[in-house]
C-alpha cells in the first residue's frame, strides 16, 4: 500500500523536480484562476473573462516554455476570444436595453462551430508536422493506422507518441466551445464537456498531473454549468415574456 501511494506521489511530482520553483507557482495561480473562470462562467458572471484572461495569459507563457504547442495555440486563442466574449457580454442592445441572453444553437451556429473545428484542427496538423512534433510524411489513412497501432498496445510510452494526435481533437472542440461560449450558447458546455473528457486522460498521459486535476474539475463545473444555464435560459425566457405581454 505504501509502495502504490509512493507511485502516485511519483507520478504527480516527477513532472516538476527539474522545474524551477516560480514556475510551479505560476501553473498554480494559473490554475486557480482558470477554475474561478469557469465557475463564474457557470453563474453567467461577466467575471469569467477578467479571470480567465489571467489563466490563460499565464498558461500562454509556462507552455511557450513547455514547447507544447497544441496547448499554446489554445491558449492564445482562449486569451483573444476572452476579449470578444468579455466585449459581448458587456454589450447593452439597443432595442431591449439588456445584454445578450443565454439562447440555444441554431443550425448557423452548429455549422460555425464545424468549420472553426476543422480549420482549427488542420491548423494544428499543420504546426504540428512543421515542427515534427508528429509524423509528417503520413497521408490521412496511413496516420489513422499509425495512431491506433500505437493506442492499441496500451502501453504508455507508447501512447505518449500519438498525444499530438489527440490534441488535435481537443484543440478544435475547444476552439468551437468557446465562440459558443462568448456568443452564450447553452450547448457550448456539451462542447467543453467533449473536451474535458478527452483532456483529463491526455493531461494524465502526458505526466502533467496536476493540470489533469484541474481539468476533472472542470468537467465536473461544466455538467454543472449546463444544468444552470438551461435553468438560467428557462428563468430568462420567462421574464422576457412577462415584459412582451
Amino acid at each position: 500500500m505504501i509502495h502504490v501511494m509512493n507511485e502516485i506521489i511519483h507520478f504527480f511530482t516527477a513532472p516538476y523536480e527539474n522545474t524551477p520553483t516560480i514556475y510551479i507557482v505560476i501553473e498554480f495561480v494559473a490554475m486557480a484562476f482558470g477554475i474561478a473562470s469557469v465557475l463564474f462562467a457557470k453563474k453567467e458572471n461577466i467575471l469569467v473573462y477578467p479571470t480567465g484572461i489571467i489563466s490563460t495569459a499565464l498558461y500562454v507563457y509556462l507552455l511557450s516554455k513547455w514547447q507544447m504547442y497544441g496547448d499554446l495555440i489554445i491558449n492564445i486563442y482562449y486569451t483573444l476570444m476572452s476579449i470578444y466574449g468579455w466585449w459581448v457580454w458587456s454589450r447593452v442592445d439597443e432595442k431591449s436595453h439588456q445584454h445578450i441572453p443565454i439562447t440555444k444553437s441554431t443550425k448557423k451556429d452548429y455549422l460555425q462551430a464545424l468549420g472553426i473545428f476543422i480549420f482549427t484542427s488542420a491548423f494544428v496538423i499543420w504546426v504540428y508536422r512543421h515542427y515534427n512534433v508528429m509524423p509528417n510524411k503520413l497521408g490521412f489513412s496511413e496516420s489513422v493506422s499509425y495512431a491506433w497501432q500505437h493506442l492499441s498496445t496500451g502501453v504508455l510510452s507508447e501512447i505518449k507518441k500519438v498525444t499530438p494526435f489527440l490534441d488535435t481533437f481537443t484543440t478544435g472542440a475547444a476552439f468551437a466551445a468557446m465562440w459558443l461560449m462568448a456568443n452564450k450558447k447553452l450547448e457550448s458546455w456539451i462542447f467543453w464537456i467533449i473536451v474535458n473528457i478527452a483532456s483529463v486522460p491526455l493531461y494524465f498521459i502526458k505526466g502533467y498531473g496536476f493540470t489533469g486535476i484541474q481539468y476533472t474539475i472542470f468537467l465536473i463545473l461544466a455538467f454543472q454549468g449546463y444544468k444552470e444555464w438551461k435553468k438560467l435560459m428557462k428563468e430568462e425566457n420567462q421574464t422576457a415574456s412577462l415584459k412582451t405581454n
